[in-house]
């Protein structure tokens, strides 16, 4: 097995690291080799605050999967998450100048790059910047403009940044951990290539990456991106308002949320009673399910309401087909699916990645959408454990279309 084949992805959370270890296969699906996870305390709201619990989690998480896969992880490619994550969409416009005003390579890098000059503080880093249409003279809706004839060559691009400090704080932690960055993605966009279907993207889907901290938002149609966004609220908030509802502590709410939790209390037997912990070695109580539920319910439809609040701003959401995808560790309560669905009046789904093969099993969870979709990111440019080399002075533009989008092309 070539160490240029197999990927580590790396999701630095705001209450866990999960790190999972896949090999590219030949029909483009992933075989998982091993997974990692190690609960974190060293953000919050997706942001660095405590830089050594961080270095710990990571140490362990990726430890964990390196024992499992039988793999050294020397490299590899981490998320980038948090509310300091913003895009903007962009036009870039050059004239052509190939031979016979036929547009080459050349001429699509220097119209993204010109799509990509506008005005950034430097405070920020660009993540992405992805294509999402080209224009040949006034025709438009092209996916691949080289070899066309024309004079003027325009792009559209989903611009991606991100807080240069949160960068420099994430790779600061890696690389204590004793690992490289390969590569550092913005996680809305690794979730959304880990759990989206190819006929969802072109359609017009919505994807909810709701963590911990924060939730992520990315909108697709007509296979491209064209809004990312990250709410300030998660799964976390849900939680703490179990703990202080039910006078439990935050372990045991959060296992209690995940074991027992759902999104609707029509869903849930009025009858039917749980066990909770008490505080400070207080004795355990007897409560409905129900109340339960009427703790959660609230909280998830708040979630739900704020990415709607998102979409209403952007044109054209009415026509998106496929409807709403859920993922992340929230994903998993019961009556989440249902509860969108009623918030959003689309259809939903809960996402969990797709095209894994062998120990997929330990991986098809929406708790490792991203991770996956970080390590499918790295077998795309062709860049495993042992394989740093620049991807785009290598391909050619299908290639470096796919490079920058895997959906692509």
């Amino acid at each position: 097995m070539s160490a240029s084949q197999i990927v580590t992805g790396l999701d630095v959370g705001t209450t866990k690291v999960a790190a999972v270890i896949a090999e590219g296969l030949e029909n483009g699906d992933l075989s998982i080799l091993g997974v990692g996870e190690s609960p974190s305390y060293g953000l919050r709201g997706g942001s660095l605050v405590d830089l050594e619990a961080t270095v710990e989690a990571i140490r362990t998480a990726v430890s964990q999967v390196e024992q499992m896969a039988g793999v050294h992880a020397r490299g590899v490619f981490a998320g980038v998450a948090g509310d300091h994550i913003r895009s903007i969409n962009s036009r870039g416009v050059i004239a052509i100048s190939g031979r016979e005003s036929e547009v080459s390579c050349d001429d699509v890098q220097r119209v993204v790059d010109a799509a990509r000059t506008v005005a950034i503080p430097s405070t920020r880093d660009v993540l992405h910047v992805i294509p999402q249409e080209f224009v040949v003279d006034d025709q438009t809706g092209i996916r691949d403009p080289v070899g066309m004839s024309g004079v003027r060559l325009e792009a559209e691009v989903h611009i991606i940044t991100a807080s240069a400090t949160a960068v420099r704080n994430v790779a600061k932690a890696i690389g204590r951990a004793g690992y490289k960055v390969i590569g550092l993605v913005a996680e809305p966009m690794a979730s959304a290539w880990s759990v989206l279907e190819e006929d969802e993207r072109r359609l017009g889907v919505v994807l909810l990456d709701i963590g911990a901290g924060t939730t992520d938002v990315v909108v697709y149609f007509d296979n491209s991106v064209h809004h990312t966004a990250v709410l300030t609220m998660g799964g976390g908030q849900i939680t703490n308002d179990i703990a202080v509802g039910l006078r439990t502590p935050l372990d045991a709410a959060e296992q209690i949320k995940l074991q027992l939790g759902c999104a609707m209390a029509s869903l849930v037997e009025q009858d039917e009673t749980i066990e909770i912990p008490g505080v400070g070695g207080r004795a355990t109580r007897t409560v409905s399910r129900h109340v339960l539920a009427a703790i959660i319910e609230p909280r998830v439809e708040e979630i739900l309401s704020m990415a709607r609040a998102e979409l209403e701003q952007l044109p054209g959401t009415e026509i998106l087909a496929a409807g709403i995808v859920v993922t992340g560790g929230t994903a998993a309560l019961r009556g989440v699916a249902e509860m969108a669905e009623q918030v959003f009046e689309m259809p939903a789904r809960i996402g969990v990645p797709l095209g894994v093969g062998a120990m997929g099993d330990l991986a098809v969870d929406p708790r490792f959408a991203t991770c996956v979709g970080l390590v499918r990111f790295g077998v795309t440019r062709g860049q495993g454990t042992g394989n740093a080399v620049s991807w785009r002075k290598e391909s050619g533009l299908r290639e470096w279309l796919r490079a920058h989008v895997p959906f692509m092309g």
